[in-house]
């Protein structure tokens, strides 16, 4: 009996102890808990099992009394434009046309030179587009003013302006906390000069589109149906959470978004809309406070109250850089962080001996198992997923 209690005892302190430290550990990774995995089943119990985002009509109008952080009132904030082209998508003769095909919207910061003239040179240029795929494509950067050298680098756009005529630029300063303005300029840009435009796409500087690839994927919406409606495809984000670590560029504060999940919204890095759901952002934008800075999640919150839900593409890229394979090359429509290779991936994957190695049975068989090997490898995290081997 005594030596029963002796191994009770001490079975009863080991139980103690690890308990402790169990303790111990989780609260010093609290933060690293919750960010990676707590937020997370918050987040995901709430989109995939309430899955109600109503709260965002009531809480984000500005009619409301809701005050910002700042102690502002919720207004509608605009701004004067810099530099403007009204005539970008006119005809011609100076009307408005209805023959464009797709206007893309290329955010820039104002000291990014050598970004913009690589994609002019290379997926934004108009004149390939039209020459090589017949198709009517614009192009503007949106941008916001220099904070740190305003004269100087205004001066330099006013001049580079002058050579393309491409660049947008209202008077607010052009930082990441501001990037929902420059969405908010795009949309209303697109109301009021270019809304005859079948869809809008929304990209980074640092992103590469493979025009040929995106003109015959959205043409080949157009031969599907006539007009295409509440149409938002990109790299899709579901259920993610609020970030809260201070720390991060991308910390949303508690009374500025308490709940625990987003609604719905694509990678800001690329993504295309048709005209419909570009008038019902631009409509949503009047309504709605733009006290959520990151861009993304704003778009995200302005269709959740227009009724718009984005669509998966795999060949649309989140965060992630894809893979160089003429394979790849074949099916890709963005990918994300090239500033500075643009124009050799344009030259690699616009290569016309590309498209042979993926035609006819065997071309197409060895393309699917070189990107199966490339993207379903155990751990890969990249920008396409695994599905899109076999897409």
């Amino acid at each position: 009996m005594f030596m029963n209690f002796r191994r009770i005892h001490k079975c009863q302190v080991v139980q103690l102890l690890t308990a402790c430290m169990v303790l111990c550990v989780v609260m010093v990774s609290w933060e690293e808990l919750d960010h990676h995995v707590v937020s997370h089943l918050r987040s995901y119990t709430h989109r995939y099992l309430v899955n109600s985002y109503d709260f965002l009509n009531s809480n984000f109008n500005i009619t409301s009394n809701r005050h910002r952080k700042d102690g502002a009132t919720n207004v509608l904030l605009t701004y004067p434009y810099l530099i403007n082209h009204p005539g970008k998508c006119a005809r011609g003769d100076g009307k408005s046309g209805d023959d464009v095909l797709l206007l893309l919207f290329v955010k820039s910061s104002p000291e990014n030179f050598e970004r913009r003239q690589a994609i002019r040179d290379t997926w934004g240029n108009e004149s390939f587009v039209w020459s090589e795929l017949g198709a009517t494509v614009r192009m503007v950067f949106a941008l916001g003013v220099d904070a740190q050298q305003k004269s100087r680098v205004q001066r330099a756009l006013l001049q580079e302006d002058q050579t393309y005529g491409d660049l947008i630029q209202q008077d607010f300063l052009d930082t990441f906390h501001n990037l929902t303005a420059k969405l908010i300029t795009q949309f209303h840009w697109v109301h009021d000069y270019c809304p005859q435009a079948r869809f809008l796409m929304s990209a980074d500087d640092d992103i590469f589109v493979h025009m040929p690839n995106l003109v015959k994927y959205l043409r080949q919406l157009l031969r599907n149906k006539s007009r295409v409606k509440d149409f938002w495809v990109g790299h899709v984000h579901r259920g993610a959470p609020p970030v809260r670590r201070k720390e991060s560029k991308y910390h949303i504060p508690y009374d500025l978004y308490p709940w625990p999940s987003y609604p719905d919204y694509t990678a800001g890095a690329g993504y295309v809309v048709s005209g419909d759901v570009a008038a019902k952002i631009y409509q949503a934008t009047q309504v709605l406070n733009s006290s959520i800075y990151i861009d993304d999640v704003f778009m995200g919150i302005c269709a959740k109250a227009m009724g718009v839900s984005p669509q998966e593409h795999v060949y649309f890229s989140g965060e992630g850089k894809a893979l160089y394979h003429p394979c790849i090359y074949d099916h890709m429509i963005t990918s994300h962080g090239h500033a500075t290779d643009v124009r050799s991936l344009w030259q690699a994957a616009t290569d016309p001996a590309v498209y042979g190695k993926s035609r006819g049975f065997m071309g197409n068989l060895y393309c699917t198992a070189v990107r199966a090997m490339m993207l379903c490898r155990p751990y890969y995290q990249n920008s396409y997923s695994c599905k899109a081997a076999f897409t």
